[in-house]
């Protein structure tokens, strides 16, 4: 590659990622990660996450290869042509979920979750929660271990293994599902539009607490949630051809 690589290289804690950086490193050269276009992540999707809080706001395209356990948001490693591989890439543009969390009077707590956000409960007995979208009760009370908002992106995560929908990246829907509901008992959860404004209300929250967590941000004993897509904020995916997110999200849905 001619002139100063345009890219920084990042790896995650374990022995396969440190030892990618190195070689990628040592073929292409590597920039400072605030000096840099684009930012190569190496790890699993944990760190990809991880990385993507770490540049919020910076409008840096982040480029992952797969280099821990699970992938779904990366591509496949290759040492071979990385600079073309970046110059070929597709973007795929996500807004983050907006959290604000009110805990026992305290201010509220403002997060950004890429993933989802999840109320859990925190003891042994389950939680009740009250959902309001655009200021209008929906459910009165649902009795649970927990519920969660999801974005698009984030409907292949917690949100499948909760049962939830797979929501594709470009249909402005939100997934809202039940983590082990007990009463209404066959209320599987709902597809809001992506303005929607949500808002949980804990009941009876000192006999029953509940956690939320927005990614990596976590509030107890919450006596009120606010959940809602934050269109300001953008992060920028890039991808090889033909295995962009929206095909893999796509793809996800006929895995058996």
């Amino acid at each position: 590659m001619n002139g100063a690589p345009r890219f920084a290289i990042l790896a995650a804690q374990n022995e396969t990622a440190r030892a990618a950086q190195d070689a990628l490193a040592a073929r292409y050269g590597a920039a400072p990660p605030d000096r840099a276009e684009v930012i190569v992540a190496l790890g699993g999707d944990g760190f990809m996450l991880e990385t993507l809080h770490r540049f919020l706001g910076r409008g840096i395209p982040v480029y992952g290869m797969n280099r821990g356990s699970v992938g779904f948001l990366m591509n496949d490693y290759r040492e071979d042509d990385l600079p073309e591989r970046i110059a070929a890439a597709q973007a795929a543009t996500l807004h983050p979920l907006r959290m604000r969390a009110t805990a026992n009077g305290a201010a509220p707590i403002d997060a950004l979750a890429i993933n989802e956000v999840s109320l859990l409960r925190e003891s042994r007995q389950a939680a009740k929660i009250r959902i309001l979208v655009d200021g209008k009760v929906r459910l009165a009370e649902l009795i649970c271990d927990g519920i969660l908002v999801s974005t698009p992106a984030g409907s292949t995560a917690y949100n499948l293994s909760a049962h939830g929908p797979i929501v594709p990246l470009g249909a402005n829907l939100l997934p809202m599902t039940p983590i082990s509901a007990f009463r209404p008992r066959r209320w599987r959860g709902a597809l809001l539009p992506s303005d929607a404004e949500v808002v949980f209300e804990i009941l009876e929250r000192d006999k029953r607490p509940v956690a939320a967590v927005a990614d990596y941000t976590e509030v107890r004993d919450v006596t009120r949630v606010e959940v809602r897509e934050a269109r300001d904020v953008s992060l920028t995916l890039l991808f090889d051809p033909d295995h962009g997110l929206s095909e893999r999200i796509v793809a996800e849905q006929f895995t058996v």
